[in-house]
């Protein structure tokens, strides 16, 4: 069993695979990303997501049919 990683290891997982020529906002964006994925999965894993069929419903409300 692999032990967990942490968000520096993460980060620098990230950083590698940039190119040598990314902007400072550029990292900063894709940190942002990365984190809020990291949110969305904690979300989801305590049971606070919602389904296909849910966000379809939602989403029907505020789009133009």
């Amino acid at each position: 069993m692999s032990l967990p990683v942490t968000s520096k290891q993460e980060v620098a997982q990230l950083l590698a695979q940039l190119p040598d020529d990314a902007t400072l906002e550029d990292i900063q964006y894709h940190v942002y990303v990365l984190e809020k994925i990291q949110r969305g999965r904690a979300d989801i894993a305590a049971g606070h997501g919602h389904t296909h069929e849910q966000a379809r419903e939602r989403l029907a409300r505020w789009l133009p049919h």
